[in-house]
Protein backbone atom coordinates (compact mmCIF):
# COMPACT_ATOMS: atom_id res chain seq x y z
CA UNK A 1 0.00 0.00 0.00
CA UNK A 2 1.39 3.69 -1.07
CA UNK A 3 0.55 6.89 0.32
CA UNK A 4 -1.57 8.94 -2.55
CA UNK A 5 -0.85 12.87 -3.44
CA UNK A 6 -1.57 14.08 -0.44
CA UNK A 7 1.35 11.70 1.78
CA UNK A 8 -1.66 9.85 3.44
CA UNK A 9 -3.05 6.18 2.95
CA UNK A 10 -6.21 6.35 0.96
CA UNK A 11 -9.03 5.15 2.54
CA UNK A 12 -10.76 2.93 0.05
CA UNK A 13 -6.77 1.26 0.36
CA UNK A 14 -7.27 0.81 3.75
CA UNK A 15 -10.52 -0.84 3.82
CA UNK A 16 -9.50 -3.20 1.37
CA UNK A 17 -6.87 -4.30 3.22
CA UNK A 18 -8.90 -4.69 6.48
CA UNK A 19 -11.38 -6.85 4.56
CA UNK A 20 -9.10 -9.35 3.14
CA UNK A 21 -7.21 -9.60 6.88
CA UNK A 22 -10.49 -10.15 8.14
CA UNK A 23 -11.60 -12.82 5.71
CA UNK A 24 -7.51 -14.51 5.67
CA UNK A 25 -8.17 -15.17 9.17
CA UNK A 26 -12.13 -16.31 9.11
CA UNK A 27 -12.30 -19.99 10.06
CA UNK A 28 -14.28 -21.74 7.38
CA UNK A 29 -16.98 -23.73 8.08
CA UNK A 30 -16.08 -27.55 7.62
CA UNK A 31 -18.26 -29.24 4.87
CA UNK A 32 -19.65 -32.89 5.53
CA UNK A 33 -22.34 -35.41 4.66
CA UNK A 34 -25.36 -34.68 6.76
CA UNK A 35 -26.04 -36.55 9.36
CA UNK A 36 -29.72 -37.84 10.86
CA UNK A 37 -29.31 -36.12 13.34
CA UNK A 38 -29.36 -32.45 10.78
CA UNK A 39 -32.70 -33.03 9.93
CA UNK A 40 -34.44 -30.28 12.08
CA UNK A 41 -31.74 -27.55 11.35
CA UNK A 42 -32.04 -28.71 7.86
CA UNK A 43 -36.08 -28.63 7.67
CA UNK A 44 -35.76 -24.82 8.80
CA UNK A 45 -33.41 -23.94 6.06
CA UNK A 46 -34.53 -26.00 3.50
CA UNK A 47 -38.22 -23.47 4.40
CA UNK A 48 -36.09 -20.27 3.99
CA UNK A 49 -35.26 -21.73 0.50
CA UNK A 50 -38.49 -23.38 -0.68
CA UNK A 51 -41.15 -21.75 1.47
CA UNK A 52 -44.15 -22.69 -0.36
CA UNK A 53 -44.06 -25.99 1.74
CA UNK A 54 -44.00 -25.59 5.53
CA UNK A 55 -41.35 -26.67 7.89
CA UNK A 56 -43.13 -29.71 8.67
CA UNK A 57 -43.71 -30.47 5.03
CA UNK A 58 -39.55 -30.59 4.44
CA UNK A 59 -38.88 -32.66 7.64
CA UNK A 60 -41.96 -34.86 6.66
CA UNK A 61 -39.62 -35.42 3.14
CA UNK A 62 -36.22 -35.61 4.93
CA UNK A 63 -37.64 -37.81 7.36
CA UNK A 64 -39.13 -40.05 4.25
CA UNK A 65 -35.29 -39.94 2.30
CA UNK A 66 -34.78 -39.34 -1.69
CA UNK A 67 -37.71 -40.19 -3.40
CA UNK A 68 -36.03 -40.98 -6.62
CA UNK A 69 -34.15 -44.13 -8.19
CA UNK A 70 -30.72 -42.09 -8.74
CA UNK A 71 -28.10 -41.54 -6.30
CA UNK A 72 -28.63 -38.15 -4.16
CA UNK A 73 -26.30 -36.07 -1.06
CA UNK A 74 -26.63 -33.54 0.83
CA UNK A 75 -23.94 -31.41 1.84
CA UNK A 76 -24.09 -29.63 5.10
CA UNK A 77 -21.65 -26.64 6.43
CA UNK A 78 -21.17 -26.47 10.02
CA UNK A 79 -20.57 -23.40 11.54
CA UNK A 80 -17.85 -22.29 14.64
CA UNK A 81 -20.77 -22.79 16.90
CA UNK A 82 -21.35 -26.69 15.58
CA UNK A 83 -24.80 -25.23 14.08
CA UNK A 84 -25.34 -25.88 10.69
CA UNK A 85 -24.77 -22.55 7.94
CA UNK A 86 -25.61 -23.88 4.75
CA UNK A 87 -26.57 -26.84 2.46
CA UNK A 88 -26.32 -28.38 -0.56
CA UNK A 89 -28.31 -31.48 -2.25
CA UNK A 90 -27.25 -32.82 -5.22
CA UNK A 91 -28.23 -35.67 -7.10
CA UNK A 92 -28.06 -37.25 -10.33
CA UNK A 93 -30.01 -36.40 -13.48
CA UNK A 94 -30.51 -38.75 -16.67
CA UNK A 95 -29.81 -35.48 -18.16
CA UNK A 96 -30.25 -31.57 -18.11
CA UNK A 97 -30.38 -28.80 -20.25
CA UNK A 98 -27.43 -27.78 -22.36
CA UNK A 99 -25.62 -30.75 -20.98
CA UNK A 100 -24.42 -33.96 -23.21
CA UNK A 101 -27.90 -36.55 -22.97
CA UNK A 102 -25.74 -39.83 -23.56
CA UNK A 103 -24.81 -39.66 -19.31
CA UNK A 104 -26.30 -38.77 -16.34
CA UNK A 105 -25.43 -35.38 -14.88
CA UNK A 106 -24.99 -34.08 -11.37
CA UNK A 107 -27.57 -31.54 -10.74
CA UNK A 108 -27.76 -29.46 -8.20
CA UNK A 109 -31.71 -29.41 -6.66
CA UNK A 110 -30.98 -27.04 -3.70
CA UNK A 111 -28.00 -24.68 -2.46
CA UNK A 112 -28.66 -22.69 0.18
CA UNK A 113 -26.50 -20.47 2.79
CA UNK A 114 -27.54 -18.01 5.66
CA UNK A 115 -27.62 -14.86 4.85
CA UNK A 116 -25.40 -14.10 7.87
CA UNK A 117 -22.66 -16.20 6.60
CA UNK A 118 -22.60 -15.44 2.72
CA UNK A 119 -19.76 -14.23 0.51
CA UNK A 120 -17.53 -16.23 3.21
CA UNK A 121 -16.66 -18.79 0.27
CA UNK A 122 -19.20 -21.08 2.69
CA UNK A 123 -21.30 -21.91 -0.57
CA UNK A 124 -18.20 -22.13 -2.88
CA UNK A 125 -16.64 -25.26 -0.36
CA UNK A 126 -20.37 -26.86 -0.60
CA UNK A 127 -20.30 -26.75 -4.41
CA UNK A 128 -17.08 -28.25 -4.28
CA UNK A 129 -18.07 -30.86 -2.03
CA UNK A 130 -20.81 -31.71 -4.61
CA UNK A 131 -18.99 -31.65 -7.42
CA UNK A 132 -16.42 -34.14 -6.11
CA UNK A 133 -19.56 -36.81 -5.38
CA UNK A 134 -20.85 -36.16 -8.61
CA UNK A 135 -17.15 -37.02 -10.23
CA UNK A 136 -17.08 -40.20 -8.11
CA UNK A 137 -20.66 -40.84 -9.38
CA UNK A 138 -18.93 -40.44 -12.97
CA UNK A 139 -20.47 -36.94 -14.09
CA UNK A 140 -18.44 -35.16 -16.46
CA UNK A 141 -21.39 -32.32 -16.02
CA UNK A 142 -22.53 -30.82 -13.36
CA UNK A 143 -25.90 -28.39 -13.72
CA UNK A 144 -28.44 -26.36 -11.86
CA UNK A 145 -30.76 -24.01 -11.82
CA UNK A 146 -32.89 -20.82 -10.33
CA UNK A 147 -35.52 -18.33 -10.72
CA UNK A 148 -35.16 -16.12 -13.62
CA UNK A 149 -35.59 -13.19 -10.84
CA UNK A 150 -32.87 -14.51 -8.82
CA UNK A 151 -30.11 -12.59 -9.35
CA UNK A 152 -27.89 -13.28 -6.23
CA UNK A 153 -27.72 -17.34 -6.77
CA UNK A 154 -27.79 -16.11 -10.69
CA UNK A 155 -24.56 -14.27 -9.89
CA UNK A 156 -23.37 -17.15 -7.58
CA UNK A 157 -23.69 -19.93 -10.41
CA UNK A 158 -21.27 -17.64 -12.55
CA UNK A 159 -18.75 -17.34 -9.87
CA UNK A 160 -18.09 -20.91 -9.58
CA UNK A 161 -17.78 -21.11 -13.35
CA UNK A 162 -21.50 -22.50 -14.68
CA UNK A 163 -22.93 -20.93 -17.99
CA UNK A 164 -26.07 -20.23 -18.96
CA UNK A 165 -27.32 -22.63 -20.94
CA UNK A 166 -31.29 -21.65 -21.47
CA UNK A 167 -33.91 -19.52 -19.93
CA UNK A 168 -37.65 -20.51 -19.64
CA UNK A 169 -41.27 -19.32 -18.84
CA UNK A 170 -43.29 -21.74 -17.98
CA UNK A 171 -47.12 -21.19 -18.32
CA UNK A 172 -50.77 -23.02 -17.07
CA UNK A 173 -54.02 -22.65 -17.97
CA UNK A 174 -57.10 -23.78 -15.92
CA UNK A 175 -59.47 -25.88 -17.64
Amino acid sequence: MSLNHLGVFPLAAIAQRLRLSIIETMVRPAVRVAEDSDRMQLAGMRALLWPDASFEDHLRELESGPAGQLPSETFVAVGEEGGLVGFLEVGLRSHADGCDPAQPVGFIEGWFVQEAFRHRGIGAALMRAAENWAREQGSLEMASDTWIDHEESQRAHAALGFEVVDRCVHFRKQL
